[in-house]
């Protein structure tokens, strides 16, 4: 996912992903009238919702409070609504949680950043010209390691195969032996690359480091003292509490949908994707984070260190990654950080001015199998967070 959008390539998970042209089963296209009526964040839900998300839910923080709007349908069988505050599965924004452990660890000197992988997992990056003694801790983080992608080896291909392999559990070590099967896609330091296979060892390296999972560390660093009591990070088979939206994804284009809100064990339930949140627990938590409540100064720093990501359809010009986090640009000045996540069946993404002001969460409970459809989706998306955070949403 660049965040979900790099991965979603990288994988060919937008060339299956969810749900194509709906209309046909969704409320209706709100009328000129209708939409004239509408509030501005209303009508960029509705806006995604017109372009086939099944359901959408948006949560907005202002100094003016907190606005949550919804659109589409979050049960496609029963026509309940989309519930607001719901759990979502976060995805990709795992990544920040488990970024934000190891920037604590090397505040605490128990490891470096430039600490090679070798030095903490011996033997574990190897093969196909992949050399753990040339990869470091910082290249993990920020996706500059060129380590090839597991994903790609365990994404489902159609319907089919995602019913027969979504039961199956990977170990972290498994899932790289995966990805060294593969060359690596670049020498490590020499630009962005967006790899999975980045956080599953950096999930590795947490426990190597403390003797814990990055779960436990990640509940008693971050969940346990910011009281995010709506957020898991779980170990096994990562379910859904009640109340969720339904997730549904499309294999192939014109083709049917399929409830795809259990998950998808290959790739989540580790360091690289598996946490459960809400709107409001992520938005506290990139609160602390924007505003150095979890990091000492130079820590910080060095997660705000940036590289260029290059230029996609689906992500907004201008994109930088930092350890972690990613750097986007907005159209009325100054940028937000924020880090998107994405599996079969929902987008999410949360973003935050850097003066924690002003914050977004957006959900889309459904994907699209064509790349077009795909992207026209996330273009729609990022113009709602652009919007919300720019003031223009009010």
């Amino acid at each position: 996912m660049r965040r979900h959008f790099r991965r979603a390539r990288s994988t060919g998970i937008a060339a299956l992903a969810a749900l194509g042209t709906l209309l046909a089963v969704l409320p209706g296209p709100a009328t000129a009238a209708g939409h004239a009526r509408a509030d501005p964040l209303q009508r960029d839900a509705d806006a995604l919702r017109d372009a086939g998300v099944t359901g959408v839910a948006v949560r907005l923080r202002t100094p003016d409070g907190v606005r949550e709007v919804t659109s589409g349908t979050g049960d496609l069988a029963t026509g309940r609504p989309v519930p607001r505050g719901g759990f979502l599965r976060i995805g990709s924004t795992t990544k920040s949680f488990v970024a934000t452990v190891l920037l604590q660890l090397v505040g605490e000197g128990r490891l470096r950043l430039d600490d090679t992988v070798e030095r903490w997992l011996p033997g574990t990056v190897t093969g196909n010209g992949n050399d753990g003694r040339t990869v470091t801790v910082r290249q993990l983080l920020g996706h500059t390691s060129g380590l090839p992608d597991y994903a790609a080896d365990v994404v489902p291909r159609d319907r089919r195969e995602y019913e027969a392999e979504r039961d199956h559990f990977y170990s972290p070590e498994r899932l790289v032996a995966l990805a060294m099967k593969h060359r690596p896609a670049f020498r490590p330091g020499t630009r962005h690359g967006y790899s999975n296979t980045n956080y599953v060892l950096a999930g590795m390296i947490v426990r190597a480091v403390t003797g814990h999972t990055w779960q436990d560390e990640v509940a008693q660093r971050i969940l346990r003292p910011l009281h995010l009591k709506d957020t898991r990070a779980p170990e096994g088979r990562p379910r859904f509490p009640h109340p969720h939206a339904t997730e549904y994804q499309q294999f192939t284009p014109g083709g049917p949908y399929a409830d795809t809100t259990a998950p998808y064990l290959p790739y989540d339930s580790g360091a690289d994707g598996a946490m459960i949140s809400k709107a409001a627990d992520l938005d506290a938590f990139f609160a602390a984070l924007n505003s150095g409540s979890l990091l000492e100064p130079a820590e910080q720093a060095e997660m705000r260190r940036t590289v260029a990501v290059p230029d996609a359809p689906d992500q907004v010009p201008g994109t930088r990654a930092g350890l972690g986090l990613f750097n986007v640009p907005l159209s009325c000045g100054g940028t937000y950080w924020g880090h998107g996540g994405s599996g079969i069946g929902y987008v999410v993404q949360p973003a935050a001015t850097p003066d924690g002001r002003r914050s977004v969460t957006v959900s889309l409970h459904s994907r699209p199998a064509d790349q077009d459809t795909a992207v026209r989706q996330l273009r729609a998306m990022n113009a709602l967070v652009d919007h919300a955070l720019c003031g223009i949403s009010r």
